[in-house]
């Protein structure tokens, strides 16, 4: 299973008024394991960033202008991400700038080049409903290291985002996780088959039953005679 997890920085949030991708980083991994293969660019907008998202990435109008425009690293990055699951946090946006940059270059959308789309965001909101389920709290949340991200970085938080995905997804396959956090099957150790255990019934003695007796009539006191275990009991 070939996986990339990727993150762009960007001009601003509106996509539709001509914001652009100043940044994309990727990640590879294959069979939940990392490949040793990235991909990182800093790209070339040809309009400045927005006050806001320069506070958030921190990436100079003048030191983007000396960088390549997307169309000079298209190739490379269609190429990357082509038959991979992506696994992106909150991946309707990153996908919708990433096709408004193929378009313009009348290139397959990302639907096109992609396996598939994961969206951590929604995964983490499934996880830990209510929750604050950005990268950051992610992070703090599964004990995943961020204090290098004193701004957001696309080949960073990308890494961060592997770290936290697998955090989040770890054991799915199985409830048997061996140090490396595989299956144990996956591991090439020996599958147990549970039924063959037969599990000693211990009963209990009568002091047991009788403290236990003890404790229900207390509960069945203190709730004025409501407690529903009383309507369980054989006649």
């Amino acid at each position: 299973m070939r996986q990339v997890f990727l993150d762009t920085e960007t001009t601003g949030l509106e996509v539709a008024k001509g914001d652009r991708i100043v940044e994309i980083g990727c990640i590879e991994m294959v069979n939940r394991r990392p490949s040793g293969r990235t991909l990182h660019h800093y790209v070339n907008p040809g309009r400045p960033s927005h006050p806001d998202a320069l506070k958030v990435h921190g990436l100079a109008d003048e030191f983007l202008a000396e960088k390549p425009p997307f169309e000079q690293v298209a190739d490379e990055i269609a190429a990357f991400i082509a038959g991979a699951e992506l696994v992106i946090h909150n991946a309707e946006f990153d996908v919708a700038f990433l096709d408004a940059e193929f378009e313009r270059l009348g290139r397959s959308r990302v639907a096109e080049l992609a396996g598939a789309v994961t969206d951590s965001l929604a995964l983490a909101r499934e996880l830990y409903p209510g929750k604050g389920n950005s990268l950051d709290a992610l992070c703090k949340r599964l004990e995943v290291d961020n204090s290098a991200r004193e701004v957001h970085g696309a080949l960073l938080d990308a890494g961060l985002l592997a770290e936290v995905y697998l955090r989040m997804t770890r054991g799915q396959k199985s409830l048997v996780i061996d140090a490396a956090g595989e299956a144990a099957g996956e591991a090439g150790l020996p599958m147990v088959d549970l039924s063959t255990f037969v599990l000693p019934v211990v009963e209990p003695s009568a002091e047991e039953l009788a403290a236990h007796d003890a404790v229900l009539a207390d509960l069945d006191k203190a709730s004025g005679g409501k407690t529903l275990y009383r309507a369980l009991e054989p006649a």
